[in-house]
C-alpha cells in the first residue's frame, strides 16, 4: 500500500536545528509562521476565528530507523509508539498552537515545535470539547 501526502505549506520556524527546538511546543513563546502555499490558500478561511489549531507537519530531519528510544527524563528504551519521539518509521509532528494572526496565507501561530521549513501536512481546528480527553 501506498500513501501520498502532499505539503500545504512550510514552516518558518525560529528553529533551525532538532537542538534548538522545544521539548514540546507549549515550553515556548516563539512565534512561527505556517506559509500556505497559494493553492490552499482559501481553505483558510475562518482560520482567523480559531483561538487554537492543530499543525500537522512532516518532521523531515528526524531519524526513521529507530523503533526504541529513551524518553527525556526516564532510563529505559521504550517502543516510539509510546512517546512523542520525532523519531519513529513516519515522522508526523502533531502540535496545538495558539492563533496569534491570519494575513493572507500566513498564519502566525506560538507553541510550535516544528523546525523551520519544516513540510506542513495539514491544519485543523481544536475543539477542547473534543480534543481534550478529561
Amino acid at each position: 500500500m501506498e500513501i501520498a501526502l502532499k505539503p500545504i505549506g512550510i514552516v518558518r520556524s525560529p528553529y533551525k536545528s532538532m537542538s534548538e527546538a522545544p521539548r514540546q511546543g507549549r515550553f515556548s513563546q516563539e512565534i512561527s509562521e505556517l506559509v500556505i502555499f497559494g493553492e490552499y490558500g482559501e481553505g483558510l478561511e475562518g482560520v482567523e476565528d480559531c483561538k487554537h489549531i492543530i499543525v500537522l507537519y512532516w518532521m523531515d530531519r528526524a531519524s526513521r530507523e529507530k523503533l526504541k528510544v529513551v524518553p527525556p527524563g526516564e532510563n529505559a528504551e521504550r517502543g516510539v509508539f509510546s512517546t512523542r519521539s520525532p523519531s519513529r518509521p513516519n515522522p508526523i509532528g502533531f502540535c496545538v498552537a495558539e492563533v496569534v494572526e491570519v494575513r493572507g496565507n500566513v498564519v502566525r501561530v506560538r507553541w510550535l515545535d516544528a523546525l523551520d521549513r519544516s513540510p506542513i501536512i495539514d491544519i485543523k481546528k481544536y475543539s477542547s470539547e473534543i480534543d481534550c480527553v478529561k
